[in-house]
C-alpha cells in the first residue's frame, strides 16, 4: 500500500479548500446539537442532520480533489482535511450512540481504533516525525461510514424506507469499519518501518 505523500504547493490559508475544510469544522458541533436536542426534549431534525452529513460527504471529496487540480495543496488544508474528518466521525459516533441508534459495542470498535492510533502519534514525534499521512484506505474507509450514519439516521423510520436504510446503512458500516482498522493497522507498519529505517514507506 502507498503512503500518500503530497508536496506543499502553496502556504495561502483562504483557498477553496480550506475553506471547504473550516465549513465542515463549523459543521460538526452543528449537526452534533440536531442530533442531541430530541433527547433534551426538543424537536428531531434529522432530515437536516443528514443534509449536514451529506454535505460534509461531498465537501470532504470536494476539498482535496480542487486542491490537487488548483495547486492550493497546503500546510494548512493537510491538517485541516483529516483533522475535520475524525472530528465528524467521532462526533457522529457520540450522537448516534446517545441516541440509541448505534450499539455500544460498536462504538467501542470504532473510538478504539481512534486510541490505537492517537498511540502511534508519540512514537512518531519522539523519532522526530509527525502525523501519518491520509493513504487512499484511511479516505475509503472514511467515505464509507460517512455514507452509512445517514442511513443509520434513516432506520428509526417505520416504513420501507427505514427498512432499506437498516441493510445498505449496516452494510456500509462493517466495510467503513474493517476499512478503518485495516488503515489502522498499515499506519502502524508505516510507523514500525519509519522509526526503524528513517524513511518513508512505499
Amino acid at each position: 500500500m502507498e503512503v500518500q505523500e503530497t508536496r506543499v504547493q502553496t502556504d495561502r490559508v483562504l483557498t477553496i479548500p480550506n475553506v471547504l475544510s473550516m465549513a465542515r469544522l463549523v459543521g460538526v458541533p452543528v449537526f452534533l446539537w440536531l442530533v442531541l436536542w430530541p433527547e433534551f426534549g426538543g424537536p428531531h431534525n434529522d432530515g437536516w442532520a443528514i443534509l449536514i452529513l451529506m454535505a460534509s460527504g461531498v465537501s470532504d471529496y470536494l476539498d482535496g480533489k480542487l486542491a490537487r487540480r488548483w495547486g492550493q495543496i497546503s500546510r494548512l488544508g493537510q491538517l485541516l482535511d483529516p483533522l475535520a474528518d475524525r472530528l465528524f466521525v467521532l462526533s457522529t459516533i457520540v450522537g448516534l450512540t446517545w441516541r440509541g441508534i448505534m450499539p455500544w459495542w460498536l462504538t467501542a470498535l470504532l473510538l478504539g481504533r481512534e486510541v490505537f492510533i492517537a498511540s502511534l502519534l508519540p512514537v512518531l514525534r519522539r523519532h522526530g516525525y509527525g502525523p501519518p499521512g491520509v493513504n487512499f484506505l484511511g479516505k475509503a474507509a472514511t467515505f464509507n461510514l460517512m455514507y452509512a450514519f445517514p442511513l443509520l439516521l434513516l432506520t428509526e423510520r417505520s416504513d420501507w424506507l427505514g427498512s432499506v436504510a437498516f441493510i445498505i446503512g449496516w452494510a456500509f458500516v462493517w466495510w467503513g469499519t474493517t476499512l478503518y482498522w485495516w488503515a489502522g493497522i498499515l499506519y502502524a507498519v508505516q510507523t514500525r518501518r519509519l522509526v526503524r529505517t528513517g524513511t518513508a514507506v512505499d
